[in-house]
């Protein structure tokens, strides 16, 4: 289903559809988050001198009635942020915490920017002297952080200082206004090559959040822009799309543009459709280029128009006063002039941003006076964290959120620092730090969602949080007040979400959770298939590349006839680039240096060619400016490792025929009991193996000591060519990662096996499987890995890898297995027919889902004997046995036999080896080039429609048989708008009626020896007429070879000249088709 069949179902009559699209001015570099506090910032000057045209706003009509009852609404948006001031700036503390700064920075704090300092020897003595017993001190406490030890007495306060790349839109929230955190997307080339180098560096808002002691309120799009022209900040462009209407031509624009949108014709369009526009600061093709990243796009309230049109009358686009004011040097330069290293030329930036907004660099460098372990802190410090009792609503909700993410093993870094600002206050009691949370894959946000729906009191997920924590111990007499807070604090949590948690959070319900981002082919070919594919075109070849790129193409949905245009250039490229640089890689970094070159002469061939590459040339050299970077102290993830990786995709797909020469790995992401080591051994004993000659190989985990996979590695780089059982459960994204870099090292494809089974909301397998892979567990003697019925906690083991694929669906599970390896492999389990399970077996098993859970939260890994449940575990493992055990035959009947399996498994397995297997259906949208929209005839219908007129009229008859039209009449349309001839708004505006039956009445029939249509009059679709932007609407029926059908058009003109006949049709016949996009 597309985007926009979901997104405008019927089945939500709350709200209509209201869509806000940023432009993602991100197309080239890599991107920063910026937090900062907000002072006034002035718009820096354009390099050129010239002032940019002014901006307007493109308000449509609008429901008179709806306008009315939302102006309160609107008001509340534009008043407040019209009477924001800001709070005086606290200046910097004098005394000792002036001493930890590092070398070259040691200024007084009555010091302004570029004065100098008036310490004289003596002072810098003292100064000295006291600031070695600081760090003396410090450093002791540093030492000892590691023992401090989480007891009853142990409490905890955390407060955000910011959040970045929202990804969800909360337009309802508490209305806290204390601390505003500005999050900025900042486009640079000194960061590295993405689509296309800028021509100049800029930043723009991407979200303001207020951080009160509660939740991060997210600003709606509205507020974002009041905030933004208050405060002259600068921001992207934004569309409003507030009818169905508006907001399926959106989506229908999009398709007609993905493959070969850049930024001007997709502005250009949006502006057409959108019912509101609202231009950036910044104009894309100027500061950018034209290659395009993407749109991103949301559901938000229907209010939003009416607030966003209030919002642009009180908050005019602010004059740009001062523009020409010299702000001083530029990114770039400041960044050429220190090219020693990396920490200069941080240091060089953070000097040039001045004092007021950077008083002190400790956060940056830490305490130049002390070893390595002060720049970070201990990984334990988010275990102690959980661990503590919190003393506020906030700190509660932020350990609800981070419990979650690590009970779920969603992929995301929580890191911690010292807090440098709290250096005074830090005691073996009292410890300060700062911890960054970062969300590495979107996937994360899809399971994140689900969990909402859950529990609607979770806090919103952000890509990142920057958190202020501070554990501290308390007296005896204060933890007994604390913790009395602490209980009414939970009663109170509690008994909200028990009578509205959404009315207190102020969640949005999670339509307007939605989030959609829509990238262009234009941006993708330079970043995903010629930047990412490097690594694999120098270390593997342009064999293994040309698999890599015709997978992620695949994978996207990418039009037939673009998979082959791009094949042909990106094979081209590849020649072209390996000639040049031999065997020595390409950087990643600076890839648009050679890159962008080749693609200018490329589009230079053809009018096909410019299309296809979008725009290039106007190259900016970056060679002397580029940014020094350590990539392992990368927070954002966009930096690429320049030693070699492989890219995350296999080199392989089952597509493809895989080659004698090629090795094949098989693996089970499953749970024990599965059957797994069964089948390997069945696998191994068939003769003739998987139908080639390519030996097979078993490594079974219970029998392998150590590092299982890494193993797995050595054993396939011996002999690459074979076919390995991978014979252990490989439950994880961590394991999956692993298995890929094994591809694409040892040139193998790999397909994963996974026991079939319905599964539920939030988890792969269901009940049902669960209890048959525990009674085979149960009935198991001697297992060499220790976990049969002698194991007294053999239930345990089977929830924990049960949870292990806690959070995804059954067709998230399969759709992301089959994105990442190209195949899947079922294997029956359960019979479909089969009887519901027993009250008994699912009460025993929900049971131990339950004290699971709250062993994990309280006791993490540890074994179930020597946590605070072991009593309870012990009695649940004892009614497991005896409640499975007591349902053996349910259990055995639901099976299917294994012999069955091993053989449907068998087969798969084969077609796997020859390239034959069916593909699954992913539920994903394939996305294609719309050239024109019509509406499609069948052509029985018209054949039927051809012999009435002829039965009355023997010319047309003989026309008929001369030509056999009817024998040749394979289909038929009645174009509606073409892109080319009308535009891609006129075309996408039909995107309403998609999939709509259209009644086509048909008054006359044109002929000539050359070609032949019939004249068509459109009929209405729920009461709206369909007029098609053709001056002749008709259905061409036939044309003589060597003509083509845009002729007919001709056919009325020819008529009245008498060169070709016209047959009126009395009464018009009415045949129904369906409108649709081509």
């Amino acid at each position: 289903m597309s985007p926009a069949s979901s997104l405008l179902s019927p089945h939500a009559p709350r709200r209509i559809l209201l869509l806000l699209l940023p432009l993602r001015l991100s197309s080239s570099a890599s991107s920063a988050a910026a937090a900062v506090s907000a002072p006034a910032l002035a718009m820096p000057p354009r390099r050129d001198g010239t002032k940019p045209p002014p901006r307007k706003w493109k308000p449509k009509a609008s429901d008179a009635s709806f306008a009315s009852s939302s102006a309160s609404a609107a008001a509340g948006i534009a008043e407040p942020v019209a009477k924001m001031t800001l709070a005086p700036r606290e200046p910097p503390r004098a005394g000792p915490a002036q001493l930890w700064v590092p070398r070259g920075s040691a200024t007084s704090a009555a010091d302004g920017p570029g004065a100098a300092s008036a310490s004289t020897s003596t002072s810098a003595a003292v100064a000295a002297e006291q600031g070695g017993a600081a760090s003396q001190k410090l450093s002791s406490l540093f030492k000892a952080a590691p023992n401090f030890e989480v007891d009853n007495s142990t409490f905890t306060e955390a407060q955000i200082r910011a959040t970045f790349y929202p990804k969800f839109e909360n337009e309802k929230s508490d209305q806290e206004r204390n601390r505003i955190s500005i999050s900025m997307e900042l486009v640079t080339a000194v960061l590295g090559d993405h689509g296309q180098r800028p021509k100049d560096d800029y930043a723009v808002v991407t979200a303001v959040t207020e951080l009160g002691h509660g939740k991060p309120k997210f600003y709606s799009t509205p507020e974002v822009i009041a905030f933004c022209r208050k405060w002259r900040l600068p921001t992207n462009h934004v569309w409003l799309f507030s009818t169905r209407k508006s907001a399926s031509s959106f989506f229908a624009a999009y398709d007609a543009l993905c493959e070969e949108g850049t930024a001007t014709p997709v502005c250009k369009a949006l502006d057409e459709i959108a019912d509101i526009s609202v231009p950036g600061s910044k104009d894309h093709v100027e500061v950018q280029g034209e290659i395009l990243e993407g749109l991103v796009a949301r559901i938000v309230t229907r209010e939003s128009s009416v607030q966003m049109e209030e919002v642009l009358r009180k908050f005019p686009q602010p004059l740009l006063d001062g523009v020409d004011s010299d702000l001083g040097p530029s990114l770039r330069e400041i960044c050429a002039a220190n090219r020693s290293d990396e920490k200069q030329q941080i240091k060089a930036l953070l000097d040039n941003v001045g004092a007021s907004m950077c008083p002190d660099h400790s956060d940056w460098f830490g305490n130049s006076g002390l070893d390595a372990q002060s720049r970070n802190a201990d990984r334990s410090v988010v275990t102690k964290f959980l661990q503590a009792h919190p003393t506020d609503y906030a700190t509660k909700k932020l350990q609800e959120m981070i419990r979650l993410m690590k009970q779920r093993h969603f992929s995301a870094a929580f890191k911690c620092y010292w807090n440098y600002q709290k250096i005074d206050s830090l005691s073996n009691d009292n410890l300060y730090y700062k911890m960054v949370i970062h969300v590495h894959n979107d996937s994360v946000f899809r399971r994140y969602q689900q969990e909402m729906r859950k529990n609607q009191g979770l806090w919103p997920l952000y890509r990142g949080f920057f958190v202020d924590v501070n554990l501290f111990k308390a007296t005896n007499k204060k933890a007994a007040e604390l913790a009395k807070d602490g209980d009414a604090l939970l009663k109170n949590i509690n008994g909200a979400l028990d009578s509205n948690s959404s009315s207190v959070d102020g969640l949005a319900d999670e339509d307007s959770n939605l989030m959609v981002k829509l990238k262009f082919l234009t941006y993708k070919l330079r970043t995903f298939l010629i930047r990412n594919g490097l690594s694999t075109l120098f270390k593997d070849g342009p064999s293994a590349y040309r698999t890599y790129y015709l997978r992620q193409m695949k994978n996207w949905g990418t039009s037939p006839s673009k998979q082959k245009e791009l094949s042909k250039m990106l094979d081209e490229w590849a020649v072209h680039i390996r000639r040049k640089y031999g065997n020595k890689p390409l950087s990643s970094s600076t890839y648009l240096s050679e890159a962008e070159p080749f693609l200018e002469q490329y589009a230079k061939r053809s009018p096909s060619n410019q299309a296809l590459i979008g725009a290039a040339g106007n190259l900016v050299q970056t060679e002397n400016f580029l940014a020094i970077l350590d990539a392992e102290r990368d927070e954002e993830g966009d930096l690429r490792v320049e030693h070699g990786a492989a890219p995350s995709s296999p080199v392989s797909t089952s597509a493809d025929v895989v080659p004698k020469t090629d090795g094949l790995i098989v693996f089970f992401p499953g749970i024990p009991g599965c059957a797994k080591s069964a089948l390997c051994k069945e696998i191994l004993n068939t003769p003739g193996g998987l139908g080639d000659n390519r030996p097979l190989h078993s490594l079974m985990g219970d029998l392998i000591k150590g590092r299982y996979w890494q193993k797995v590695a050595d054993e396939r780089k011996k002999k690459p060519a074979r076919i390995t059982l991978a014979d252990k459960n490989a439950p994880n994204e961590e394991v999956w990662k692993q298995i890929e870099d094994m591809c694409g090292s040892t040139k193998a494809a790999a397909v994963p096996v996974v026991p079939d089974s319905e599964g539920t909301d939030s988890n792969p397998f269901s009940l049902d499987a669960l209890a048959v892979f525990m009674f085979r567990v149960l009935q198991r003697v001697n297992h060499p890995g220790n976990l049969d019925k002698a194991s007294p906690n053999a239930g345990y083991v089977l929830l924990m890898f049960y949870h292990l694929y806690d959070g995804k669906s059954r067709r998230e599970f399969e759709n992301e297995l089959y994105e990442r390896f190209g195949s899947l492999v079922k294997m029956p389990l359960l019979k479909p027919d089969r009887a519901p399970l027993p009250d008994a077996v699912k009460t025993v098993l929900d049971e131990g889902i339950s004290l699971f859970r709250l062993h994990q939260n309280r006791h993490g890994r540890a074994e179930p004997s020597k946590g605070s449940y072991a009593k309870e575990w012990a009695q649940w493992e004892k009614r497991l046995r005896v409640t499975l055990f007591g349902n053996a035959d349910y259990l055995n009947s639901i099976q299917v036999p294994f012999e069955s399996a091993v053989k449907e498994v068998l087969e798969q397995l084969k077609a796997v080896a020859k390239g034959d297997l069916k593909t699954p259906d992913s539920g994903k949208r394939k996305f294609g080039n719309i050239i024109f929209a019509a509406v499609r005839l069948t052509p029985a219908d018209i054949v039927g429609l051809l012999r009435k007129v002829s039965d009355k009229d023997t010319a047309v008859n003989t026309f008929l048989n001369e030509t056999k039209l009817e024998d040749s009449l394979t289909k038929a349309h009645v174009t509606l708008a073409h892109k080319r001839g009308h535009g891609v708004a006129a075309v996408a505006s039909y995107g309403i009626y998609q999939h709509q039956e259209v009644p086509v009445s048909f008054n006359a029939l044109y002929y000539t020896d050359k070609m032949a249509a019939l004249e068509a009059q459109l009929g209405a679709v729920n009461g709206e007429q369909i007029k098609s932007r053709n001056e002749w609407p008709h259905a061409t029926l036939w044309t003589a070879p060597g003509v083509t059908p845009k002729e007919a058009n001709m056919l009325p003109q020819l008529a009245s000249e008498g060169k070709a006949t016209r047959v009126p049709i009395e009464p018009p016949i009415t045949v129904s088709g369906v409108l649709d996009f081509y």
